[in-house]
This record gives C-alpha cells, structure tokens and sequence, in this order.
C-alpha cells in the first residue's frame, strides 16, 4: 500500500531555490533556466488523505526541514561526496 506524505501546502520551485540559496549562502548567478520538457508539469502535489487518516502529521515547517537538510548534508560529506566522483 502506498501512503504519500506532505505538508499539505505547495511551494514554487523558484521559491524553493531561493530559500536554499539563501541557507547556503549563495546568490542566483548559478541558476540556469531550461525549456520546458516534453510534457511538463505544471505543479506537483501528492494526496496525503491516507496518511492523514493515521493521525500523521507534519512537525517542522518547510524552512526547518530545509535548514535541517542543508546542515545534514553539511556535516556528512564523506557520505556523498563519493558520489559525486563517480560520475
């Protein structure tokens, strides 16, 4: 069974760039817009009814998790910086 999770709200991609340019305290000047793609999206959305059902519900606000996800991957480099130099 599948149970989609979410915050139950939406957020533009420019926004979200602009908060994460922000935590990593960077300017603008390395984002490249790109043509649509074949059968682009016009938004993203998935249904957390299900879940809701089970009592689930969000603890942090996207700004915390965003924080929380840049510091994450701030202080655990040596896990995906190898990644990176598999390419």
């Amino acid at each position: 069974e599948i149970y989609n999770i979410g915050a139950g709200n939406e957020t533009a991609n420019r926004v979200l760039v602009d908060k994460l340019l922000a935590l990593l305290g960077k300017d603008d000047s390395s984002v490249q817009y790109v043509a649509d793609r074949l059968g682009h999206d016009r938004r993203y959305s998935v249904d957390i009814t299900k879940i809701s059902k089970l009592g689930w519900k969000r603890t942090r606000s996207l700004d915390e998790a965003l924080e929380a996800t840049v510091s994450w991957y701030r202080d655990n480099r040596w896990w995906w910086e190898p990644l990176k130099e598999k390419k």
